[in-house]
């Protein structure tokens, strides 16, 4: 059986990237997911996931960090003398 560790970055534009990786034992992937989600936790990134999944396409683990990003300032009104 082989473990495949997916990250996914989500923008601040809604563009979603991922990473995959595979590996023989889930030990190894356990790791690897372990150490995206470290990363995440402090991403500055608005979505940010990792999840384990077997070559037969059965979910291992799964989680995510949400994080809130600031609203823009608003445009300052023109002067209107």
């Amino acid at each position: 059986m082989k473990y495949i560790v997916m990250e996914l970055q989500t923008a601040a534009d809604g563009s979603v990237a991922n990473l995959v990786s595979q590996f023989d034992d889930r030990l190894s992937a356990e790791s690897t997911y372990h150490s995206i989600l470290a990363s995440a936790a402090i991403s500055q990134l608005p979505i940010h996931a990792a999840m384990i999944f077997t070559n037969d396409g059965t979910m291992v683990m799964s989680a995510y960090y949400v994080h809130e990003q600031p609203e823009p300032e608003p445009e300052p009104e023109p002067n209107q003398e």
